[in-house]
């Protein structure tokens, strides 16, 4: 194989960015992906002239001004606007919690009459010192919302009751005294047009890229032709789980296909229902307004992970905070292996945040050349 400055383990949005600035740079690198696909869990692919979000929704969001211009010069974004409803005992409820969703729980029109109600609810729970979630949240907004949006829906994702779930996760529950769905309060919302994988191609411009490739079965070999390692997978997994594996929640994502226009009237619909064995339905073509005859939904099912299953959320409570650091200890032993990214970091990264890591990263690593 022929020699690179940088091998990138991982094509997913932070290996992405790294490559893409050292490419800048005039460094050359090489990129190892495990799946079949670059873009990692953002990937989407083109089916039936729709952007299909394969892992899932992903609507980028950030306040951040140079990230945002920083997608925008390699792609351009549309103005998708997150705005989900919730369907629990066949009614639709607006999120995230503002007047549309007290007038249509409650009737009511002013904020006033909603604070009142909730006022009211909290008290009458009497909670001083919530002992668990479902103490926390009742203190928080009172029974009616609890019951209707968050219980069932915390339940499903969290796979425990809440009153099994500590307290501390749940620190506030926005309320909105306004008419306004509009779920981020960030200054930039969109999603490229395009896809997600349009994206990651720009990033991944000039490097060379193998798919289909476990890197950690060819370690040694790998690494032997860069000059440093810039790894973005589970750090458990480089370290052979030597200190034991980390927690996490997994996913499963079931793609449908329908032969008509709409399946649904929202983008993003939340089951708040704990019966309904999903916590979501996304329909892919409200995304970029796509125009096709069929429609595709992806329904989308918490799950308890177990090695061999896609990772989705750490689970950061002390004893998996405590092994992360026995493994973060580890990695700053090694002089030309650089970790990052979700996996490496072992904390959940919204996109932006992912890509401000990758780019203050990449920065102090070329600095430091």
């Amino acid at each position: 194989m022929k020699k690179y400055d940088y091998l990138i383990v991982g094509s997913g949005l932070y290996g992405a960015t790294f490559a893409h600035e050292l490419l800048k740079k005039g460094k050359t690198v090489l990129v190892v992906e495990k799946r079949d696909h670059i873009g990692g869990n953002i990937y989407t692919k083109k089916m039936d002239n729709i952007d299909v979000h394969i892992y899932g929704a992903h609507i980028f969001h950030t306040s951040d001004e140079e990230v945002w211009n920083y997608v925008n010069s390699l792609v351009k974004f549309n103005d998708f606007i997150n705005s989900p409803i919730a369907y629990y005992k066949g009614k639709y409820y607006h999120m995230p919690f503002n007047m549309n969703t007290f007038h249509e729980m409650w009737g009511v029109t002013t904020a006033d009459e909603a604070k009142k109600i909730i006022e009211e609810q909290v008290k009458k729970e009497n909670i001083t010192t919530p002992k668990n979630l479902e103490e926390q949240a009742l203190s928080l907004v009172g029974r009616d919302i609890y019951e209707t949006l968050v219980k069932g829906y915390t339940e499903k994702q969290r796979g425990r009751k809440a009153t099994e779930l500590p307290a501390f996760i749940i620190k506030r529950l926005p309320l909105r005294f306004e008419y306004n769905n509009n779920y981020f309060n960030d200054k930039y919302q969109g999603i490229p047009i395009g896809g997600y994988t349009l994206l990651i191609e720009k990033l991944l411009d000039g490097a060379d890229i193998i798919l289909n490739t476990d890197y950690l079965k060819n370690k040694e070999k790998f690494d032997s032709v860069a000059t440093k390692t810039i790894y973005t997978g589970p750090i458990d997994e480089y370290f052979n789980y030597k200190f034991g594996p980390l927690d996490y929640r997994s996913l499963r994502f079931d793609i449908e296909k329908y032969n008509k226009e709409f399946y649904q009237p929202n983008c993003v619909i939340n089951y708040t229902e704990y019966e309904v064995p999903y916590t979501r339905i996304i329909e892919h073509k409200y995304f970029e307004n796509d125009k096709s005859p069929v429609t595709y939904i992806t329904k989308e099912y918490p799950d308890n992970y177990e090695l061999g299953k896609e990772r989705y959320y750490p689970i950061n409570d002390d004893k998996n905070n405590t092994l992360y650091a026995k493994y973060k200890d580890e990695a700053s032993k090694l002089n030309n292996v650089f970790f990052g990214g979700r996996l490496a970091n072992y904390k959940y990264y919204d996109m932006d945040d992912t890509i401000r890591a990758a780019l203050d990263d990449a920065k102090k690593e070329l600095k430091n050349e």
